[in-house]
């Protein structure tokens, strides 16, 4: 089964990895130079910590891919992030972008809403 750890560093990947156990995260996205992941709506994918361990069981409900400047108040709202708004995540996600070297503001994203399936025990 295909899986994947959140952000660019531990502190990041924990951080949004508790949003997730939390309940708060239910969308994630990433730059489309980066390809799909093999992601598509129905399957199932396991989100790891930076230890490696596998976490949590999702199920993908949603995948578009759009430009960044398209991105809507719902889907930053989904993410779970900071104050759940718009201007944040554009913000924070243009910081990610520009750390990863694939930030314009036309870039295309793709924009992952997924449910828990199962938290798993480490």
């Amino acid at each position: 089964m295909d899986s994947f750890s959140f952000g660019d560093s531990p502190e990041m990947g924990r951080e949004l990895l508790d949003l997730v156990l939390q309940g708060r995260k239910t969308a994630t996205a990433w730059a489309e130079v980066q390809g799909d992941f093999g992601t598509k709506v129905g399957g199932q994918m396991i989100i790891k910590d930076w230890q490696d361990h596998p976490r949590v069981l999702i199920e993908t409900t949603e995948l578009t891919c759009r430009p960044f400047n398209e991105i809507d108040e719902s889907f930053a709202r989904d993410e779970g992030e900071g104050d759940l708004s718009l201007e944040y995540w554009r913000r924070e996600h243009q910081k990610y972008f520009i750390r990863e070297g694939t930030f314009s503001e036309d870039m295309k994203v793709y924009c992952q809403r997924f449910k828990v399936i199962e938290i798993l025990k480490i």
